[in-house]
């Protein structure tokens, strides 16, 4: 499996330092638990399908996967999306079942830890817990941040919100190139996500485009004014609560 740095864990790493900082001490022995049980997926592979036994946590390490909740007839609502250095509810082990399913939106790389190895974890730094609960706290943020998106902005504002979000999501993780990133999902996920139809979201890009906001080509967003993407879409990152970076 490819590397991040020095340790297959840094990316989880820099994701959990946004909201404490990891001791040196720590971040070895998070890696040591994650290099315990790494998996691959394909596009469109399930991780983990809604009502499957909730024992324990996952990891993502590369790649773009999204949570989800579909209707018996087939049609899908994504909930959110789990990015490069995100963990898919890092507390979701002391429910009885997956109430939802996560999907891989493109290959990715992720790490499955076991109920009692990560308690062990959490129970030797208390800081790291924290860490853990922040980002649970931070992902019920999005949450909310989503059902404002879905209820009260309309098409320009809540494709130009996603598009920012993802933007902030990934910075921490050093995942953008200048104003420019991997953008790796196809029009049918960000209808999915967004609750529009794929001819909507086509025609809201291209809306975006035209106004000089950005350019989407060949799977990489590039965002020429973050700022006035931002005030199109109604944005401010506070609800992220990354407090190592305000």
């Amino acid at each position: 499996m490819g590397r991040t740095g020095d340790r297959t864990a840094d990316v989880v790493i820099r994701r959990l330092s946004v909201f404490r900082k990891i001791s040196p001490q720590t971040a070895a022995a998070l890696d040591d638990a994650i290099r315990g049980r790494i998996t691959t997926a394909v596009a469109g592979q399930e991780l983990v399908t809604e009502g499957d036994p909730a024992d324990r946590l996952r990891m993502i390490l590369s790649g773009w996967a999204a949570r989800y909740k579909s209707l018996e007839d087939g049609r899908r609502q994504i909930v959110n999306l789990v990015l490069p250095g995100e963990t898919c509810d890092a507390q979701i082990y002391l429910l009885k079942h997956m109430d939802h399913s996560i999907s891989a939106l493109t290959p990715v790389v992720y790490a499955e830890i076991e109920r009692e190895r990560f308690e062990a974890l959490i129970a030797a730094d208390r800081v790291l817990g924290e860490a853990f609960w922040c980002e649970t706290l931070s992902d019920a943020a999005i949450q909310r941040e989503w059902t404002l998106n879905l209820g009260r902005r309309d098409a320009y504002e809540r494709v130009a919100h996603l598009l920012c979000e993802v933007v902030e999501r990934l910075r921490p993780v050093g995942l953008l190139d200048g104003d420019s990133c991997a953008f790796p999902i196809t029009q049918t996920d960000l209808a999915d996500a967004t609750g529009l139809s794929v001819v909507h979201v086509n025609r809201t890009l291209q809306e975006l485009r035209s106004a000089g906001l950005i350019v989407l080509r060949e799977r990489t967003l590039t965002v020429h004014d973050l700022k006035a993407l931002k005030e199109a879409a109604l944005f401010t990152p506070d609800y992220l609560h990354y407090l190592a970076l305000s």
